[in-house]
C-alpha cells in the first residue's frame, strides 16, 4: 500500500545485524584512497564563494526569523542581512518558506540520524519510538521559536524549491518507524497482519500533532512532551497488541 521503506534509514536493530565484511583487498583499497583524497580537495573559488553565500544567508535568516518571527522577516532584510543581492538570495530559496527549510535541511538529517541510530532494539516498540522521538524534541526545545516556524510553515510545505527535499526527508522518517515496526513484527512482539508501512504513517501523525501541541507551549518542556508522546503511543499501539497465546487482541477492522 505505502512504501518508505525505499528511503535510507539506519535503526539501532538495523545496525546490531549487519553482517561483517572482509576489508578490502590492495588495489579496493588504493582505489578506496583515491576517492577518499578526491573528496577531500578543496572546492574551486566559485563554489567557495556559493558557500560562504549559502551559508550567510541561512545565517541571517536565522537571525532574523529569531528576532522578528517569520512574518514580520523580509527577503528584503534576510539578504541585506547577508550582504547579498535579492537576486542572490533567490538563487537559493523561491520565498521565506523555503528559506526555513534551507535552514533546517542538513540539521532535520542529522537528527534523523542519530534519533533511529541510537533506539534499543531490545525494548518494547513503544520505547524505542520514545527513544527516537524524544531526540527531535530535545533538539526543537534548544531553540522553540525556530522550531515553531519549522512546524508551523513546513506543515503543508509540498510547493517551493526545496519543498521535494523537504517530502523526502519526511518521507524517510516515516521509513525508519516503519523499520521499527516490521522488526517487532517478525520477532513476535506486535501484531503482523496490519502493513507496517501504514502502521508507521499512523505514528507519524500521532507524532507531528504531539510535537506541534507540544511546542505551542510558552516554554516547552522535552521531558513532559516525551512523556506524553509515550502514553499516546502505548494507546495507539494496543490495537497491535498480541494475546498471551500470540494471537491478535481483536479482530482486524477494515
Amino acid at each position: 500500500m505505502f512504501r518508505f521503506l525505499s528511503s535510507r534509514c539506519t535503526t539501532g536493530a538495523q545496525s546490531s545485524a549487519v553482517p561483517w565484511t572482509p576489508p578490502p583487498g590492495r588495489h579496493e583499497g588504493e582505489k578506496l584512497k583515491t576517492r577518499h583524497t578526491a573528496a577531500r580537495a578543496k572546492p574551486g573559488l566559485r563554489e567557495r564563494n556559493r558557500l560562504d553565500k549559502l551559508a550567510r544567508i541561512k545565517s541571517a535568516a536565522r537571525d532574523l526569523f529569531n528576532e522578528l518571527g517569520f512574518d514580520r522577516a523580509t527577503t528584503r532584510a534576510i539578504a541585506e542581512r547577508a550582504h547579498v543581492g535579492l537576486g542572490t538570495l533567490f538563487n537559493y530559496a523561491d520565498d521565506k518558506r523555503d528559506l526555513v527549510f534551507l535552514i533546517f535541511n542538513d540539521e532535520l538529517d542529522r537528527i534523523t540520524d542519530s534519533a533511529f541510530a541510537a533506539v534499543d532494539p531490545r525494548r518494547p516498540l513503544g520505547d524505542q519510538l520514545a527513544s527516537a522521538f524524544g531526540v527531535f524534541y530535545r533538539e526543537f526545545a534548544a531553540n522553540p521559536t525556530l522550531s515553531r516556524i519549522l512546524l508551523q510553515e513546513l506543515t503543508f510545505y509540498s510547493r517551493g524549491r526545496l519543498a521535494g527535499d523537504f517530502q523526502r526527508s519526511k518521507r524517510r522518517t516515516i521509513g525508519c518507524i516503519e523499520q521499527l515496526v516490521a522488526s517487532a513484527q517478525r520477532k513476535g512482539r506486535v501484531r503482523a497482519d496490519e502493513d507496517p508501512s501504514f502502521v508507521a504513517l499512523s505514528i507519524f501523525f500521532l507524532y507531528a500533532g504531539a510535537v506541534r501541541y507540544w511546542i505551542a507551549a510558552e516554554r516547552p518542556n522535552p521531558r513532559k512532551g516525551i512523556d506524553e508522546l509515550q502514553r499516546m503511543l502505548d494507546i495507539h499501539l494496543r490495537s497491535l497488541a498480541l494475546t498471551p497465546q500470540g494471537r491478535a487482541s481483536g479482530p482486524r477492522r477494515r
